[in-house]
């Protein structure tokens, strides 16, 4: 039995294990560059928004994005529709509250003046000023939804 044949040879596997490294270094190498390129290219024709995303994407790195949300048990719920109905459930709760007849009226004493309700002018002024081209936030509802949908 010759060893150099031996598919589990320790040379032989030492050999592909590095060969395997090559490749990926290059492969990434070839992935930075053609990035670098790209972001040369928007700053070359004034995108600048597109120049900042590669840049951020670049410094960042992959960062998967994790959903979950804990349950009324305390259990982890990673399911999308399962999220949705949570937060459902939540709200409902918390914007649909019945059965409360009777608010104590009490005096506040604060330093500084209790500020008024915004009103319907003061809503559409804030929602105009929202920028759009940002990341949602954890409620994932992007800003161009809501300037779109007033």
């Amino acid at each position: 039995m010759q060893w150099s044949q031996d598919p589990c040879n320790v040379d032989n596997l030492n050999n592909v294990r590095r060969e395997a490294s090559r490749y990926f270094r290059n492969k990434k190498k070839e992935y930075l560059k053609a990035t670098i390129e790209e972001i040369k290219t928007n700053s070359k024709i004034k995108n600048i928004r597109g120049m900042y995303r590669g840049i951020s994407d670049c410094k960042k790195g992959y960062q998967p994005r994790t959903n979950v949300v804990k349950d009324e048990k305390g259990d982890l719920v990673t399911d999308s529709h399962s999220i949705l109905a949570w937060w459902r459930n939540h709200y409902s709760l918390l914007l649909n509250v019945h059965g409360i007849n009777y608010v104590r009226l009490t005096e506040i004493h604060t330093a500084e003046p209790l500020v008024s309700e915004p009103s319907a002018f003061e809503v559409d002024f804030a929602i105009g000023k929202l920028k759009i081209h940002k990341p949602p936030g954890n409620d994932q509802i992007p800003e161009e939804l809501i300037k779109v949908g007033g």
